[in-house]
């Protein structure tokens, strides 16, 4: 059988990583939680860029990188295709659908946080829903503003920013409960099309409140791409021999 090196990162990689058995390797960043209850081998860190990893998948012989890392992660998707084809293995990717906007939604798209900023002017309580990314700019906040970033760990804000600690997934009255004690005007967040946080959408469209959208970055091509946890699952499992 093939030996699976899993680049992990949303939600989906944990669940076929609980499918691999201790032949095979589910790679973390590092960022979050680690999972200690899995047959299969969990590595934490980096590898140095896709001569790194390329050199990790000679190392340990792996036959099949399957990349299942957060659809933001572009520089790590573009190791992962990189190295795979410098080793000359396959490299399958899970590439989560994005949302749509739905009927009432008030969607702005931006490509960076420069355009970011110029579409929050008009706006005074931001939700940012970004991760880690919009802490370094904290002192640049307008003083008409107020911030309220939501992360997956707390970290030091200050008095014009507000930051919560919180992992998925969301629950759709507590999300509204947060927009209403908040006073949120706009939502700033990534079309990570994740079911876990998707309730912050339906409150945005409830509320008439606008959502400013971070633009998905282009990932390259691989051998085979899969919408979903199922169509993973399926594709690594072998048929059956046919009866002669």
């Amino acid at each position: 059988m093939k030996r699976i090196l899993l680049l992990g990162g949303v939600t989906e990689a944990l669940a076929i990583a609980r499918t691999l058995g201790p032949e095979h390797l589910y790679s973390l960043a590092g960022v979050g939680r680690v999972p200690t209850d899995l047959t299969c081998q969990v590595r934490v860190g980096g590898y140095g860029g896709a001569e790194g990893l390329a050199q990790f998948i000679r190392d340990e012989g792996i036959d099949l990188l399957l990349d299942a890392t957060h659809p933001y992660a572009a520089q790590i998707s573009q190791n992962a295709a990189t190295a795979a084809q410098v080793t000359g293995i396959t490299c399958w990717a899970l590439r989560r659908p994005a949302w749509q906007p739905q009927p009432g939604d008030d969607w702005r798209e931006v490509g960076d946080w420069a355009e970011l900023i110029e579409s929050l002017k008009p706006f005074r309580r931001p939700l940012f829903t970004l991760g880690r990314e919009p802490l370094q700019h904290l002192h640049e906040i307008p003083p008409e503003q107020f911030w309220t970033l939501r992360a997956l760990d707390v970290y030091p804000g200050n008095e014009r920013c507000e930051i919560i600690g919180a992992r998925g997934p969301f629950l759709l009255e507590d999300e509204r409960e947060l927009f209403e004690r908040r006073q949120i005007d706009v939502l700033i967040s990534k079309n990570s099309g994740s079911t876990a946080t998707e309730p912050k959408l339906d409150v945005a469209r409830e509320r008439g409140v606008p959502v400013i959208v971070l633009r998905r970055p282009e990932l390259p091509a691989v051998d085979r791409e899969f919408g979903s946890v199922t169509d993973v699952l399926t594709a690594l499992i072998p048929e059956p021999p046919q009866n002669l």
